[in-house]
């Protein structure tokens, strides 16, 4: 934008006169957040991070709430999915309503939880992922958004059906469905990642023919996919190539999967009562 450019403009290192550091990060926040309404989230980027090095002797909690934003922003927009993810749920975590006199909204937490969501559904499978599912899992305020069906099934890794993932697809922003040089979309291959960890929940073997159908992919890309995951240390598994089979090794994974069934039970279990002794209070006026 023509703002930002005149900001960026302004050549605030010279060192042909002072300039105060706090002026220096509040124009750094300033210029990301402009071309963040540009869509411009590299050049944002640039701009985060000469404000990286200032933030800490920063004193203002406004600037300090726009530079937390901006950052999950521009990792959003960068498809650093679990970056992002850690940013928002960060924001959505603010106990004050009013930061330095900046009103802080329900809304404007809410939206922040439902973006760390999202951020997270999307991210590559991994311990990181797992980490921040449990934690969203378990977080009341989670089941109270339209998105918590989907939240549960990815939590509890259970297989994704297509209808699912399309009304999922749905709430994306654009850049959250941009398509990878191998052809699929962020989404697709979030999707093909996690109802591969399912399947290997369910299964000790299958062929390749067959997971691919499940994976609703060509097998040769399900064969890839299984075999990208296992040399990264993301599937336990080998696959036979001759007899067009992959063959799932038990773990302590299967121990942390009766462990969030337990856990989603319990979540269950104290909603349940909560409403019962709201219920109970009520009728007792």
């Amino acid at each position: 934008s023509k703002a930002a450019a005149v900001l960026a403009g302004i050549d605030l290192d010279s060192g042909v006169r002072a300039v105060e550091p706090q002026y220096k990060l509040s124009t750094h926040i300033k210029i990301a957040m402009l071309y963040l309404e540009d869509d411009d989230p590299v050049s944002a980027e640039s701009y985060i991070k000469k404000a990286s090095s200032l933030i800490a002797g920063s004193k203002d909690p406004v600037l300090e709430l726009q530079y937390k934003t901006s950052y999950a922003r521009i990792m959003d927009a960068k498809r650093r999915f679990i970056d992002a993810a850690s940013r928002y749920y960060e924001l959505s975590s603010i106990t004050a309503r009013t930061v330095g006199g900046l009103a802080v909204g329900e809304d404007d937490l809410i939206g922040a939880l439902n973006n760390a969501i999202t951020c997270t559904i999307l991210a590559a499978a991994g311990p990181q992922r797992s980490r921040m599912l449990s934690q969203l899992y378990k977080d009341e305020r989670s089941a109270q958004l339209p998105v918590w069906p989907f939240l549960e099934k990815v939590y509890l890794e259970r297989i994704l059906r297509r209808e699912e993932v399309e009304a999922f697809a749905a709430t994306l922003k654009q850049h959250q469905m941009a398509t990878l040089p191998d052809g699929s979309t962020v989404l697709s291959k979030a999707v093909m990642q996690h109802n591969l960890l399912s399947a290997s929940k369910l299964y000790n073997n299958i062929s390749v023919a067959e997971l691919g159908t499940l994976l609703d992919v060509d097998p040769v890309k399900a064969e890839e996919l299984a075999a990208e995951m296992i040399g990264e240390g993301r599937l336990q598994g080998s696959i036979d190539q001759v007899e067009g089979l992959i063959h799932f090794e038990d773990s302590l994974e299967q121990l942390v999967q009766w462990d969030r069934q337990v856990a989603a039970t319990c979540v269950k279990v104290d909603t349940i009562l909560e409403q019962m002794a709201a219920a109970q209070a009520v009728a007792a006026q």
